[in-house]
């Protein structure tokens, strides 16, 4: 039998294997079976979105519209109150919660949902309240896509983070008709950038143009379903899903667009090709899958409980049902790892806990917060 490859092994023998095959090729991934990972909270309907309140108490999304308590490891029975009512038809939800950097004085909660529009119509909309035992008062919107208003159902977005300096960022997916993400007079298919507070910020980069949105930060996304800052340059990182293959990681900076549906390495789900691969004024990936793992979720591991993972990107994988880890160098991918491929769970989200420990949502009828175990040998 031959000896078994170390992680740092592993790494290097992706990195050789990418640079063999051309730095436009994508990672050859190397499937794990050492990683386990134990059940917190089980009977949850399809959660979307953890967040960390504080040590003792966790919010949970579903995308039914329920917002769920989980407090010292418990989860308990009487949803949060003062959630708005959202559109839960196909893609469409409750979908991202996020405590404001200050949460520990102001209390203010965010949350990100499918909010009716038009003639049946849904679009993605953000809005905060003030938090306190439960109970979400004085929700207010801050922000609606009016623009992206359409009755597909499809493609919403809908994650958010503040940075550093304050600013929130939220995605926008092209609602399933693929023209949006090279529009600018409109919202989907962008990564907005607002005030905590929902104004526009100045120094957007479409702010005075009269035909564009001035929210919008970059465009040509098709549906992005992570984000989550660098933990050393503090800017965007995010993932999103390509049609039959092409989905990818991507920096998100301002004035960029990422090319969707020009330039993409997925196919029609019929068979034929979309765009190019390339294109010039359309920024490449840093990463991307062929075939599809329809990613979801994304945390950089900063934990020293998981200290050979430092630095690396973790995305959960709807399609493909496990836990997708790439190592970078710089904004270099050189090794794809993939985990509790044998669970056979929909990853919804990822994030790394107060405790230093990574969380998982499985989404399903009967969905579950897991714990990721460390691993033994990285």
């Amino acid at each position: 039998m031959p000896p078994r490859l170390s992680h740092s092994a592993l790494v290097l023998f992706a990195a050789l294997m990418a640079g063999c095959a051309g730095a436009d090729a994508p990672l050859t991934p190397q499937e794990r079976t050492d990683l386990t990972a134990t059940p917190v909270v089980e009977g949850l309907a399809h959660p979307w979105s953890l967040a960390f309140l504080s040590d003792s108490e966790w919010l949970i999304s579903e995308r039914g519209g329920t917002l769920r308590r989980v407090v010292q490891g418990e989860l308990r029975d009487k949803p949060v109150t003062g959630v708005p009512a959202v559109v839960a038809k196909g893609q469409g939800g409750l979908f991202d919660v996020l405590p404001h950097p200050d949460f520990q004085n102001n209390r203010l909660v965010y949350l990100s949902y499918a909010k009716a529009c038009g003639d049946g119509g849904a679009t993605t909309a953000v809005g905060r309240g003030v938090y306190h035992d439960g109970e979400l008062v004085d929700f207010e919107n801050l922000f609606v896509a009016e623009s992206a208003c359409t009755d597909t159902a499809k493609h919403f977005g809908g994650r958010m983070v503040i940075d550093d300096d304050g600013y929130l960022f939220l995605t926008i997916g092209d609602r399933g008709q693929r023209e949006r993400a090279q529009d600018n007079s409109e919202h989907g298919g962008s990564v907005l950038r607002l005030h905590d507070d929902g104004r526009v910020p100045g120094d957007n980069p479409l702010v005075g143009d009269a035909n564009a949105r001035p929210e919008i930060w970059s465009w040509g996304h098709r549906n992005p379903q992570g984000l989550a800052l660098h933990p050393d340059t503090g800017e965007p990182w995010l993932n999103e899903h390509g049609p039959r293959g092409g989905d990818e990681i991507n920096r998100v900076e301002a004035g960029v667009n990422y090319g969707w549906p020009v330039i993409t390495y997925g196919k029609e789900y019929y068979g034929p090709t979309i765009g190019e691969e390339k294109k010039e004024g359309y920024a490449q990936p840093l990463h991307y899958w062929v075939p599809s793992i329809a990613p979801s979720g994304l945390a950089f591991v900063t934990s020293e409980r998981y200290p050979d993972w430092r630095g690396d990107v973790l995305s959960g994988a709807l399609k493909l049902t496990h836990l997708n880890r790439v190592r970078f160098n710089g904004t270099e991918a050189v090794a794809e790892l993939r985990y509790l491929n044998k669970r056979g769970e929909r990853i919804r989200d990822v994030r790394q806990g107060p405790d230093g420990h990574l969380y998982l949502l499985t989404d399903s009828p009967d969905g579950a917060l897991l714990r990721l175990n460390p691993p033994l040998d990285g």
